[in-house]
């Protein structure tokens, strides 16, 4: 493993080793166990998409490694003014240890990869979200001790939520449901992926995905830079909340998580949402635990 790109480039092995190391740094934290696993390291952080979980997170965790986390805005940066992405890569890795980026399009974090010599880490493109996926993973496996043969729904849309979650989910022997509006189907490429996997079902119908899940995720029917469909969303969207309904036909002991922020009462009830507070806040916790993982795996 020499970057995390997307889920797709990981095999099950590989998703299990982070996170078990997760796990232990995770307890070596809480038990006041020290780990600077990645001093005198620097990660320099690219942030085209604003953040409140990723920044903060990928920060507070290299600092906790003994590294040095780098702010870098696309208003600090020359790629943000046409300099190419391979130009950015070569140079960043002679001054530092590994590329954490938040960007739009797959494209970029790729080239940086392939033209730079030193990790990269996607912290979010509109395909993928490695990183949020890894999160979550941890957290089912805290909350039903294991991910093999357990069921996750995801409801609504197809966005690189599904994406990852569809490919994470699968990898490590787990069922994925998935329902989409018509036109809002997660990408082709992971579709093609999942096909060789019988335990795989995309519908239009959010309550027969629901049917026995063990868990149930869902997201922001607009992403960031979808903020514009929002109306016409809202109107594709109907039906795809998960609600008392959604959570009636899942397992009576069902979690459920959203990577946030969430909408209330558009993609999930308050109710529902409080119900489950503390897995989803849980989830939101174990970004810093699993990127601290990824870090060390690329970087110590």
């Amino acid at each position: 493993m020499k970057h995390l790109l997307k889920m797709l480039d990981l095999s099950k092995e590989e998703i299990i080793d982070i996170l078990n190391l997760a796990d232990q740094l995770k307890y070596e934290l809480k038990h006041g166990i020290p780990h600077p696993h990645l001093r005198g390291k620097t990660l320099g952080m690219i942030f085209q998409k604003a953040s409140t979980r990723t920044r903060v997170s990928f920060e507070v965790g290299m600092y906790q490694l003994g590294g040095y986390p780098l702010f870098l805005s696309a208003n600090d940066l020359q790629i943000g003014r046409g300099e190419p992405v391979q130009d950015t890569a070569r140079v960043l890795s002679r001054y530092i240890d590994g590329i954490m980026i938040r960007t739009y399009d797959q494209a970029e974090v790729e080239a940086l990869a392939e033209h730079g010599n030193i990790p990269v880490i996607n912290g979010l493109t509109d395909f993928s979200h490695p990183c949020q996926v890894l999160a979550d993973l941890m957290t089912i496996r805290e909350y039903k001790n294991r991910l093999d043969g357990l069921k996750l729904c995801y409801i609504g849309d197809g966005n690189n939520m599904a994406n990852s979650l569809i490919v994470g989910g699968l990898k490590v022997g787990m069922s994925v449901s998935a329902a989409c509006p018509k036109g809002y189907e997660p990408h082709s490429t992971v579709l093609d992926f999942a096909k060789g996997f019988e335990c795989f079902e995309l519908t239009d119908k959010p309550i027969e995905a629901a049917k026995d899940a063990d868990v149930v995720i869902t997201d922001v029917w607009a992403s960031m830079g979808h903020e514009s469909e929002r109306e016409k969303r809202k109107i594709a969207f109907n039906g795809y909340q998960v609600n008392d309904e959604i959570m009636a036909a899942a397992k009576p002991d069902a979690m459920v998580m959203h990577c946030l922020p969430a909408h209330r009462e558009e993609e999930i009830t308050t109710k529902v949402f409080e119900e489950h507070a503390a897995e989803i806040f849980d989830e939101a916790e174990n970004r810093l635990h699993a990127q601290k993982a990824v870090m060390v795996k690329l970087m110590g």
